[in-house]
C-alpha cells in the first residue's frame, strides 16, 4: 500500500514507527518527569493524581514522535513516487 495512501493509523501501528516513538517518548517523558515532578518523586510523596500526570506526559511526546512520523513516511513516499 503506498504510503500517501495508506491511513494515518495503519502507518501509526507499523513497527519501526512505533519503535521510535516509544524511544523518544521513554527519553523525554523521563526528563520530562523529573523536571515537572521531580521534587514529588525524591520526596516520595507522589499521589496517585501525580502518577497519572506523569503517565499523560509520557504519552505526549510519544504522539508528537508518531505524528512527525507518519508525516515524514507520507512526504517521502509522496517525493518518491513524483521523482
Amino acid at each position: 500500500m503506498p504510503a500517501q495512501n495508506a491511513s494515518f493509523f495503519w502507518l501509526a501501528r507499523q513497527p519501526s514507527v512505533v519503535r521510535r516513538a516509544s524511544k523518544i517518548a521513554l527519553i523525554v517523558g523521563v526528563v520530562l518527569a523529573c523536571i515537572n515532578h521531580g521534587d514529588a518523586i525524591l520526596s516520595a510523596s507522589l499521589t496517585t493524581g501525580g502518577l497519572l500526570k506523569i503517565m499523560v506526559t509520557f504519552c505526549v511526546p510519544y504522539c508528537v514522535s508518531t505524528y512527525s512520523s507518519v508525516l515524514a513516511i507520507r512526504e517521502r513516499s509522496q517525493l518518491l513516487e513524483a521523482g
